[in-house]
């Protein structure tokens, strides 16, 4: 068998999250504020938020955003980081006021 990356294949962000309950409110409205923002721009595809219903793990939410390929991530990050600067948030800041644990990258789905 065979495992190789797609050649002109979307891109897939996902953001994992462990937020206390007391955090919740905060963290959705800055993933909302932020969503909106991404649905926006030019190579968004899809996303997802996502909350965890049961089982045992470390991450409560995740984010999943299709991006149409590695050309657009350049000008997204430059999008949020204009909406950031307006908005005067520091995601750093924000998330450890906040408690908030992540762990995020970019994923490319494989051919198997």
């Amino acid at each position: 068998m065979s495992i190789q990356q797609s050649g002109q294949a979307p891109l897939y962000r996902i953001n994992k999250f462990s937020v206390p309950t007391e955090s919740r409110d905060g963290f959705l409205d800055l993933i909302a504020r932020t969503h909106a923002v991404l649905r926006k721009q030019e190579g968004f595809v899809a996303d997802q938020i996502l909350e965890q219903q049961s089982g045992p793990g470390v991450f409560n939410f995740v984010t999943t955003i299709e991006f149409s390929g590695p050309e657009v991530i350049e000008g997204i990050i430059a999008a949020v980081a204009t909406f950031d600067q307006r908005e005067g948030i520091d995601r750093q800041q924000a998330m450890a006021g906040l408690g908030i644990k992540a762990d995020m990258g970019l994923y490319r789905s494989l051919d198997i």
